[in-house]
């Protein structure tokens, strides 16, 4: 059961990893030139935002770097869900800048009930994150 609710779990995460390397649509001299007016790194920001581009976001707040999406519901397992908050704390391009947390809820008995959740799945989608501002970073390099 709990291998199970693993792999229900990492099914969204290896979702948007698969996407690290797709190519990016957008300018990037549009994503290091929004740099200055944020407080927080903006290639992080913009990977973070793309990272979770699969669910609804509840909070997106790129002065504070705080970034918390609504529950995010598997149409294959109605009966759990996930929501995610990530932290950017820093204007630098680093690893230690950027902290995702991931809460669980499975519901029982028509009732949401809080759940324990891998910590590797955090840190899969803080790998994420960070490949896809890193690739972003590097885009910005090849144009300059």
């Amino acid at each position: 059961m709990k291998i199970k609710n693993i792999a229900i779990l990492l099914f969204p995460v290896l979702l948007f990893l698969g996407g690290c390397s797709k190519k990016v649509d957008l300018d990037i001299s549009e994503i290091e030139s929004s740099q200055i007016s944020m407080a927080v790194n903006a290639f992080l920001w913009r990977a973070s935002l793309d990272t979770v581009s699969f669910v609804s976001l509840d909070i997106a707040d790129p002065i504070g770097g705080v970034i918390v999406t609504q529950w995010y519901l598997d149409t294959n397992n109605s009966n759990e869900r996930i929501k995610l908050t990530i932290y950017i704390k820093d204007r630098r391009l680093r690893a230690d800048a950027l902290s995702v947390s991931v809460f669980r809820e499975v519901r029982l008995s028509e009732e949401w009930v809080v759940a324990e959740t891998n910590p590797e799945t955090a840190r899969l989608i803080e790998a994420a994150i960070l490949t896809k501002a890193r690739e972003l970073r590097l885009g910005t390099l090849g144009n300059s």
